[in-house]
């Protein structure tokens, strides 16, 4: 399949995704056939080999926070291999096994084949699969963005909450390799996992609902992947000038007076990178992510441990992921 500024070809003009009907429901997502996409200027066709799903692809099935039709193709995170290009892309780009996070805003990766902006593709080291390369970009970038929010002062200690998830992995080590004295705050069936990827503690958690935190101000930043109302919670665990950041949603209101604990706010969200981010903004979290990607490959750093599903059983899949009726990172092989 060719076209205007377009290189490489695909072998059918049809290929399988699965599409959304307006349920809300991962269930109702439906597989159906559909025509294999044509990259426009910037962009890339990549043929996916491994799917990574995420929380983001059941909670924008309500339609809430997204503008989709009828037969849209959900799903973020992808990872396979790059095989045409859209005019302007550089020819060495073709061929390249390449990771990716997309917008909620087009297509996306729930399908053989997904249209990704050249700017956002990761290359992957040799040694590395596709199935763990496509569970890495959301938590993984979503964690680096969220750890850069944190002035580097090593030793001071900072807590994690919501440690035991698939942004929590990540986040554990990225502290931890700053030299931050890192508490993990999460169920204590994650004991063992979250001392051994580096932090120094583990407390229970996360708060039950309406319960505040009762531990005394003990913390230089908290990390928060619970939710805005759990962050503002946790705002109590903070010295003065502390850093609060908010990577599950936003806290509402500022939690301390004017002119008191003067603690700083922070909000991630990577996929505002894709309606706001510059390419200098897109260079320098390609770069992370690719530093990441080789520490990986290399066991040096340890991704969430991978449960994986046939394409087929993708809808199942993340219905499942919904009611968190597993451990683990839910991925889809799909060839």
């Amino acid at each position: 399949m060719t076209g205007p500024g377009m290189h490489g070809a695909t072998q059918r003009a049809e290929h399988r995704a699965w599409t959304w009907h307006t349920s809300p429901e991962p269930l109702g997502l439906k597989l159906a056939r559909v025509p294999v996409p044509v990259p426009a200027a910037g962009q890339v066709l990549v043929r996916n080999a491994a799917i990574g799903l995420n929380p983001v692809d059941w909670k924008v099935l309500g339609g809430a926070l997204v503008n989709w039709q009828a037969g849209h193709v959900p799903g973020v995170d992808g990872a396979g291999e790059v095989v045409a290009l859209g005019e302007g892309v550089s020819a060495e780009r073709l061929g390249q096994r390449v990771a990716y996070h997309t917008s909620l805003h087009r297509d996306g990766s729930f399908a053989e084949h997904t249209l990704v902006d050249a700017r956002a593709l990761l290359c992957l080291p040799h040694a590395l699969d596709f199935e763990t390369a496509a569970s890495f970009p959301c938590p993984a970038l979503t964690a680096w963005l969220a750890i850069d929010k944190v002035p580097v002062k090593p030793g001071q200690p900072l807590l994690v909450s919501g440690a035991g998830g698939a942004v929590g992995q990540y986040v554990i080590q990225l502290a931890a390799a700053r030299g931050f004295a890192v508490t993990a705050m999460a169920n204590a069936r994650h004991r063992d996992r979250l001392l051994a990827l580096g932090a120094k503690d583990c407390v229970d958690g996360p708060l039950p609902d309406g319960e505040a935190w009762t531990g005394g101000r003990r913390y230089f930043a908290v990390l928060d992947t619970v939710s805005g109302d759990h962050a503002t919670r946790m705002a109590a665990a903070l010295r003065a000038n502390g850093h609060l950041v908010c990577i599950q949603d936003r806290v509402p209101q500022w939690p301390c007076e004017p002119f008191g604990l003067t603690l700083s706010m922070h909000e991630v969200a990577l996929g505002a990178l894709h309606v706001h981010g510059d390419d200098g903004a897109w260079l320098q979290l390609r770069r992370a992510g690719e530093r990441m990607l080789s520490e990986v490959s290399e066991g040096r750093m340890q991704p969430q441990g991978r449960v994986v599903h046939k394409f087929d059983e993708l809808a199942q899949l993340l219905d499942t992921l919904r009611n968190r009726n597993f451990s683990g990172k839910p991925v889809i092989r799909v060839s």
